[in-house]
């Protein structure tokens, strides 16, 4: 059983790295990046993908500004032999742009390899060869000196293919594959026999990249390791030291940012971390993380709905809406107490300052989102959310208790229906909480006259009883219209609490007023609403609306 102890499995042996440095470093700048959408993606997928959306893709990689792409496996698979070739021979790499290659250690494969980008500008290849002791000892039966031995061998035949065709500028990538998995010791020597094969060196660039194959340990294991290495490696001011995690453990985006820490230069990923297994690096969350501590990334996710919707057509696999950034709900608050700290966030943020909105980590509008989605409003919302979906999207600014008030409404119908209410479903429940009760209740709004009074003014309100019933006249005197209106009512009530704003601008703004109003004869109180072009006549509305609530909640199961 998982509860019990066993010795089946073991911790992974730590680094001997005493004096480690890249805990106390941070980063300061965006690595070099590889997008391996178009290989290790695509091999990961139910389907791979064909020519035409593997280019468009690739189209995409470059709008984005990915200036290394790895294009396939040209000498395994006759289709990406021929959109290699095809985007070489038609001009359709961008002159910033360098195509990556890759292929096993076999003669064969190297040459088809090299026949596949000959001609281009610029181009990486890849090799790459399992090292770890598992794959030495089980799957391939070699020792470390024939394993160096062939490294050696196949990186001499590239450096003479490529000599042949000075026309491109040839970029040697080399891989231990399962570095993470080997002895230090033996991923140093292999790596240094194919730095010393292909001489790098000024005007022989060379990369060195150090792949997390299968996640085995925790970050700050490969961020040892990547610090081991980068102290030890040969002639390390010419190479590019790169770094390839997986996401076995769930911690691809760690190790990446800790292997940045420790000397990493550069890092292959896919956009959202497709790949085998757990997936590759998520490239789009790394940039974003970066972006979020104020380093410039260099890749462009302004529209990254648009960049999910593009991986999605291409990939056939859908993106999870909780999927950092991006995702569809990853801006969404439906907690009450969230959505409360956001409201206040947006009300307190400065437009040309340091964004500090709670829960939100990053302004969705630098990804092109817009604020619709932010606070959606089920069973688990409160009354911070409700309020901030009225504000935002009728102009409506409850007065607090009257968002408790509301809330509770909204609760009770959520509860009811058992699912999200949407913003008009929201607004609806507000027209019938304070807008119905004018038409609905023990009085209905049909006239009113003002006039000036020894008081101060003199209401005079024609209402239909109940509704439908017959009009009747009330008047009474006070120091302002709601102060009349109220004396005019045949009920003893006080207004507690009264304001009034503007809803929208120009011609066509009106007027909202807000009054809490209670009575003696009732608990608590209740607030009343009336919207106009009049400010005085949505003053009235308001206190009569208030005045109908009451006098149903006198009523058993009413309001």
């Amino acid at each position: 059983m998982l509860a019990q102890p066993h010795t089946k499995y073991r911790p992974f042996p730590a680094v001997d790295l005493s004096d480690r440095q890249w805990p106390s470093r941070t980063i300061t700048r965006a690595p070099a990046w590889l997008s391996t959408d178009l290989r290790d993606g695509n091999q990961a997928l139910f389907e791979p993908m064909n020519r035409e959306r593997k280019l468009r893709l690739f189209e995409e990689l470059v709008r984005i500004g990915f200036k290394e792409i790895e294009l396939g496996f040209p000498a395994a698979s006759q289709t990406d032999f021929d959109i290699v070739r095809g985007l070489v021979d038609g001009g359709r790499i961008p002159a910033d742009v360098t195509p990556m290659v890759i292929t096993q250690l076999r003669e064969d494969l190297i040459r088809e390899t090299v026949r596949s980008v000959a001609g281009a500008r610029r181009a990486i290849v890849h090799f790459y060869n399992a090292i770890a002791p598992a794959w030495r000892e089980i799957v391939f039966g070699m020792s470390v000196p024939q394993i160096v031995a062939m490294v050696e061998h196949h990186v001499r035949l590239f450096k003479a293919l490529t000599a042949a065709h000075p026309e491109t500028e040839w970029v040697l990538q080399y891989s231990p594959e399962t570095f993470c998995m080997a002895e230090l010791e033996v991923s140093l020597e292999v790596c240094n026999a194919a730095i010393a094969a292909w001489d790098a060196g000024p005007g022989r660039p060379m990369i060195i990249n150090l792949p997390t194959t299968v996640e085995v340990s925790t970050p700050n294991v490969f961020a040892d390791q990547i610090e081991w290495m980068h102290r030890r490696l040969d002639r390390r001011e010419h190479l590019v030291l790169s770094v390839h995690p997986h996401n076995d453990r769930g911690t691809g985006v760690a190790c990446a940012e800790l292997a940045l820490m420790a000397g990493a230069d550069r890092v292959e990923g896919c956009l959202f971390g497709n790949g085998e297994r757990s997936g590759n690096l998520d490239l789009v969350t790394l940039a974003l993380n970066l972006y979020t501590q104020g380093v410039p990334p260099g890749l462009d996710f302004s529209d990254i709905a648009g960049v999910a919707r593009i991986v999605e057509a291409c990939t056939a696999l859908p993106i999870h809406p909780r999927h950092p950034y991006v995702g569809d709900l990853v801006f969404t608050a439906f907690s009450g107490s969230h959505q409360d700290a956001i409201a206040k966030g947006f009300a307190a943020q400065d437009p040309h300052g340091i964004w500090r909105v709670p829960y939100l980590p990053i302004d969705p509008k630098d990804l092109g989102r817009t604020y619709d989605s932010i606070v959606r409003v089920n069973s688990q919302s409160g009354k911070g959310g409700i309020a901030y979906l009225l504000e935002r999207d009728r102009g409506i600014a409850m007065p607090r208790r009257m968002q408790v008030e509301f809330s509770a409404v909204v609760q009770r119908h959520a509860d009811a229906s058992e699912t999200e209410l949407s913003s008009e479903d929201i607004w609806k429940l507000f027209v019938a909480t304070y807008q119905a009760p004018l038409e609905q209740g023990a009085y209905r709004y049909l006239s009113h006259a003002l006039h000036a009074a020894p008081a101060g003014n003199r209401i005079e309100l024609r209402l239909a009883e109940g509704g439908d019933g017959p009009a009747v006249a009330l008047s009474g005197e006070g120091n302002g219209p709601i102060d009349a209106a109220v004396a005019a009512l045949p009920a003893p009530v006080r207004i507690d609490h009264y304001e009034q704003h503007a809803l929208g601008s120009g011609a066509d703004a009106r007027a909202i007023a807000i009054v809490e109003m209670a009575s003696p004869d009732v608990a608590g109180s209740r607030f009343g609403v009336g919207i106009h072009e009049s400010t005085t006549t949505a003053s009235v509305l308001a206190t009569l609306c208030a005045f109908n609530r009451l006098h149903n909640r006198l009523q058993p199961g009413q309001d």
